[in-house]
């Protein structure tokens, strides 16, 4: 296979595949909770509110993905070893693993890395962004994965597109929203996550 898709919440889900007339190519799109990692001429591309999405990339054989992820927690007090922490570990591993398991080598992942934005309604500071971006920006410190590109925090919402074959993304930041229909599925998929870790008194992943 020289595709991988996986959703972290649900199983069996197909990808959100189309025709992209714009940049006239094949194109996936991920939501809060995906991921997708290929060696095709594919682009990959999501909508990010307070969430985090990294661009994940193999330069030498052009192997990339790239994944859309928050904490499920917003509490500012937890520590650093909580089950937020690790759940934002597992949603860079799952996409780390991806990548090698389609032939990319660690040592040479090269990563960009958006969103983090103050959107949700009702957050009169940028709690939940801030923390979903120092998180991201720490753990590939940690990994020792050079961050080429970054555009976080901030208070609009981005609509990310990345080409794994060139590394080249292109973000458009959306300053009027039509529908409230990102800050829905965000908001939706950040309680979910925090219903589960409450229900279990840790992250549950699938």
């Amino acid at each position: 296979m020289s595709d991988f898709y996986a959703d972290f919440n649900t199983n069996g889900m197909v990808p959100n595949r189309y025709y992209d007339r714009h940049f006239k190519c094949d194109a996936i799109k991920i939501l809060p909770g995906e991921y997708y990692a290929t060696t095709e001429q594919t682009l990959i591309l999501t909508v990010l509110g307070s969430c985090v999405a990294v661009c994940l990339r193999d330069p030498k054989l052009k192997i990339g993905g790239m994944n859309h992820f928050l904490l499920p927690s917003d509490n500012a007090g937890d520590n650093p070893v909580s089950a937020s922490a690790r759940y934002g570990t597992y949603a860079m591993e799952l996409l780390i693993t991806q990548i090698l398991k389609l032939g990319g080598d660690k040592r040479r992942l090269e990563a960009k890395v958006f969103g983090g934005g103050a959107v949700l309604q009702g957050m009169t500071t940028n709690v939940v962004g801030q923390r979903n971006a120092e998180f991201v920006v720490d753990f590939l410190k940690t990994e020792q994965i050079p961050i080429l590109a970054s555009d976080l925090l901030d208070i609009y919402p981005r609509k990310v597109y990345f080409f794994p074959e060139t590394g080249e993304v292109k973000v458009r930041k959306l300053k009027s929203l039509h529908n409230t229909t990102i800050l829905d599925r965000e908001s939706e998929y950040r309680l979910k996550l925090k219903r589960n870790a409450q229900a279990t008194g840790d992250v549950e992943l699938f």
